[in-house]
């Protein structure tokens, strides 16, 4: 069992990342913790590792947690064994083997007479049979690396597994692989994951926000539904407090003018029976304080009604604000793009494709680009870009103004500021209040505009690249997105989708999210073996 009670954390900076965070995960329990980007997913699960300590609050584990970041870099000089911290009981089990019986290989085997079993039918069901433990995890892929991280749960056997992204660089296969293993292990699992397939194959869905953690008893379709009616009612309390605080100002103007038209006939009334000057100036310094009372009574309803209509607003979600205004492709629908005739590439001699690649990419289509993880998509996409030469066959590619856009979002400038960035694709002389107006459609508000590009969070790049294509005075003929959602929260992932099917053009698309591909209106496949 995990308890947290009451955890927060607060960055190095001194700034609070969330506080008051409470939740309780029964054992075999398979819980999706989900919210938006920059609220702490990942934090938190490194606290449940013990790989980062609350601020406060109380943490309580009854199993030591296997826990699997979504980033591998730091491990590429380890070999898997080290990597998954199994080498010196490997290490002692085959010194054993060979007659070496000594006490400290008895104790780091510590009885564990299977793992080797374990290591091979671990690597086995991960499509990892190739790869030996003492090989180096910088010779794999980022699909490859993580296989290697989720093959030690079979070895570890843990009782609790924490997972971040766990399909973010997975092939088709091992994503399917993935899902079997969640629909059929009995290990309590909390999952961090943007993976609408994945998210509804867990029971409970907790959503993160800074004040709090909110569970909803279902999976991901269910949380998506409690939402929707979530959505309805705030938009119900927006529109009454709207009518509300007009019927406020409404109130506040008749009441002062019908104080004034009694105020001036109750003077009138004073200069005709003659009441003393003095006495007119006591009368009228009551008159006017107490229409300041009256003022201040009702600006002060107002203003609540205000600040709760703020609060309120400051709840609508992200895509519900953002207004996108992508330009459409000026070329013709149907003109041809790119033709490959029996196209290959080779690496050290080595076709790269069994069979040569033939295809044509018309304007207007939407294709995906599948593939197992190392089948040459990236290739596939820098031959497109002609950033590299067929080394087999043909590629014509059509003079055509083309945008790549990587998991990283790499477009944009990190050394450059939120406002110098946009600014960098201003091809058409736009007016600086021009670009702010379009920083603030896309939620960059002017607390934003010098904030430099380094310190935005994945979704943030994205909002900013698709701002500056509105900025741009030529819109993209051709679209080219390498695996666009890896590092966006669900939220962000839906302002993609919205973007992109707003954009009249052609779109190459290479993801292994099938839910996005079908989201886009992917209509042909390119298929790589």
């Amino acid at each position: 069992m995990l308890i947290l009670q009451n955890i927060s954390y607060t960055h190095s900076n001194k700034e609070l990342l969330f506080s008051n965070i409470s939740l309780t995960v029964n054992n075999n329990a398979k819980i999706a913790l989900v919210g938006n980007n920059g609220s702490g997913k990942s934090t938190l699960l490194k606290i449940i590792a013990k790989e980062l300590f609350p601020s406060s609050g109380i943490l309580e584990l009854d199993a030591e947690p296997y826990y699997i970041p979504q980033i591998f870099g730091q491990y590429n000089h380890l070999t898997i064994a080290e990597a998954l911290q199994i080498d010196q009981k490997i290490n002692a089990l085959q010194e054993i083997l060979e007659g070496n019986v000594t006490e400290n290989n008895l104790n780091l085997l510590n009885d564990d007479w299977t793992i080797e079993e374990r290591c091979t039918e671990a690597l086995k069901y991960w499509q990892l049979n190739k790869f030996e433990l003492n090989q180096k995890l910088e010779s794999l892929s980022g699909g490859e690396k993580t296989k290697v991280f989720l093959a030690g749960i079979m070895i570890h056997l843990p009782k609790l597994i924490l997972l971040d992204e766990p399909s973010n660089h997975l092939d088709v296969q091992g994503r399917e692989s993935l899902y079997q293993f969640i629909k059929t292990t009995a290990n309590t699992m909390l999952i961090v994951s943007h993976d609408r397939k994945l998210l509804n194959l867990l029971a409970t869905t907790c959503e993160l926000k800074s004040n709090g953690i909110k569970s909803y008893g279902g999976n991901f379709d269910f949380y998506s539904e409690q939402k929707s009616i979530e959505k309805n009612a705030l938009t119900q309390d927006i529109h009454s407090k709207e009518k509300a605080l007009q019927k406020a100002k409404e109130k506040q103007r008749e009441t002062l003018e019908r104080q004034q038209k009694s105020d001036a006939k109750g003077k009138k009334k004073q200069e005709k029976a003659g009441v003393a000057r003095i006495m007119m100036n006591t009368l009228r310094n009551n008159a006017e304080n107490s229409t300041s009372k009256t003022k201040s009574v009702h600006e002060e309803k107002i203003g609540g009604i205000s600040q709760e209509l703020r609060e309120l607003r400051a709840e609508i979600p992200g895509i519900d604000k953002m207004k996108f205004g992508l330009d459409h492709s000026a070329l013709h629908k149907g003109k041809i793009i790119a033709t490959a005739e029996s196209l290959n590439y080779s690496y050290n001699g080595e076709l790269i494709w069994k069979n040569n690649l033939n295809f044509q990419i018309l304007s207007g289509q939407r294709i995906a680009i599948k593939g197992n993880n190392g089948s040459g998509k990236t290739t596939l996409i820098k031959l497109i870009l002609e950033e590299i030469k067929p080394q087999s066959g043909t590629l014509k590619i059509t003079d055509c103004n083309s945008v790549y856009i990587d998991q990283d979002y790499s477009l944009i400038n990190t050394e450059l500021t939120v406002y110098k960035q946009a600014q960098q694709n201003n091809s058409s002389s736009l007016e600086e209040h021009d670009i702010k107006m379009r920083l603030n459609r896309f939620l960059f508000t002017k607390s934003d505009w010098d904030k430099p590009c380094e310190f935005l969070s994945g979704g943030e790049r994205m909002r900013l690249m698709l701002c500056g294509l509105t900025i741009t005075n030529k819109a993209p003929d051709l679209i080219i997105l390498d695996e666009p959602t890896n590092n966006l929260d669900i939220q962000n992932i839906e302002i993609l989708t919205a973007a992109i099917n707003e954009y009249q053009g052609t779109l190459v698309v290479v993801s292994h999210d099938d839910f996005f591909l079908k989201q886009i209106n992917i209509n042909n496949s390119i298929i790589l073996s």
